[in-house]
């Protein structure tokens, strides 16, 4: 499984490797490529939103809606992705949306070589290549799911030591592809990463052209905020591009159903359905 669902003892050491600015506006700014497609409005939802690893059932969803949590994160495919998804359908994400749910999609892609995150790496002779492949099998998932074109696909980029100049190329070829892959399909662009390492990347990249024009942050703080512990300028990511991973591995018991989940802070484009 891609480190994103590791022991929290492992995640804390790899948020340590290696080593904090991007102009997004409303999540598409940074890609000259969307400039001349008219894109479906936004979806944005701003409160608490949680992932885990395996999308719950739907009784548990039911259960838990109308508490903490107004947003859900499942993990839609890609060749890292770690947990099966028997729950995970089109008819799954159609009644719960009914019921008032919100999705965040979620990728596990190819990982950076210098980092230890997934089996499938990403090689810098073929990036650009996968990263397009790779986006458009995305798309694939997220449509068969009931995501509409304008929804966001974040990608899951684990923690690696960005200092590795060969590697943070290749890990930012295949970015810029994906992403790229992503609006000739009219979806909008995330990133999943650490504040040391992957989101650290594309926030510092020197160019911002496809890069992604959300960026949902790991830092285990315990502090429920995208604003007070936000590590880069104020101007950067702004008009609702901010998600923010403040809390693992959070046993939680709601409605009968006890199921342990990441606690995320959420100010970013969710998916559009219905």
């Amino acid at each position: 499984m891609s480190e994103h669902r590791q022991s929290k003892k492992r995640r804390y050491i790899a948020w340590g490797v290696a080593g904090a600015a991007v102009v997004a506006g409303g999540g598409v700014a940074a890609t000259n490529s969307m400039a001349a497609t008219t894109w479906p409005a936004q979806k944005t939802y701003t409160g608490r939103a949680f992932d885990t690893c395996a999308a719950p059932s739907l009784a548990a969803m039911k259960a838990w809606h109308g508490g903490l949590y107004g947003a859900a994160a499942v993990y839609i495919g890609g060749k890292n992705r770690g947990c099966s998804q028997p729950n995970l359908t089109a008819s799954w994400v159609k009644s719960l949306t009914t019921v008032g749910w919100k999705f965040i999609p979620l990728y596990v892609g190819s990982q950076p070589s210098c980092g230890s995150g997934g089996s499938v790496k990403i090689s810098a002779s073929t990036a650009a290549a996968v990263g397009k492949s790779e986006a458009d099998d995305a798309v694939a998932k997220s449509a068969a799911l009931g995501f509409k074109a304008g929804s966001p696909v974040y990608l899951d980029m684990e923690s690696y030591d960005t200092t590795n100049t060969s590697c943070n190329n290749a890990v930012l070829t295949y970015v810029r592809a994906f992403d790229k892959e992503l609006h000739a399909k009219i979806y909008r662009s995330g990133l999943y990463g650490f504040t040391s390492s992957s989101a650290k990347a594309i926030a510092t990249a020197g160019s911002k052209t496809d890069l992604p024009g959300n960026l949902w942050y790991a830092l285990w703080d315990k502090v429920n905020t995208t604003t007070s512990d936000w590590p880069w300028g104020s101007t950067q990511f702004t008009g609702h591009s901010r998600a923010h991973q403040y809390l693992v591995n959070s046993k939680e018991t709601r409605g009968g159903y006890t199921i342990t989940v990441d606690r995320d802070a959420w100010d970013a484009p969710v998916a559009i359905t219905g």
